[in-house]
């Protein structure tokens, strides 16, 4: 089952890519703002990650559906 975590993307630069589906964080989807970066993976939880709040799918749709992640102007 593949789990989501949200962090500030000064963050990013201490991930261990290999423990994430993302390759590296160019592939990371961002905030609009940039100021968050989602980090996915499968499995257990990176160490770099335990403590941080844990999505779904269901539950990450949700949020990057919201203003913060999602532009009010995409006509989709």
């Amino acid at each position: 089952m593949r789990t989501y975590v949200i962090v500030d993307s000064a963050e990013a630069s201490s991930f261990d890519f290999s423990q994430l589906v993302d390759i590296d964080e160019s592939y990371s989807r961002k905030s609009l703002d940039g100021s968050k970066i989602l980090a996915r993976f499968e499995g257990d939880t990176p160490s770099f990650l335990i403590g941080e709040p844990q999505y779904d799918h269901a539950e990450i749709l949700e949020v990057l559906s919201g203003p913060e992640w999602t532009s009010p102007d995409l006509d989709i």
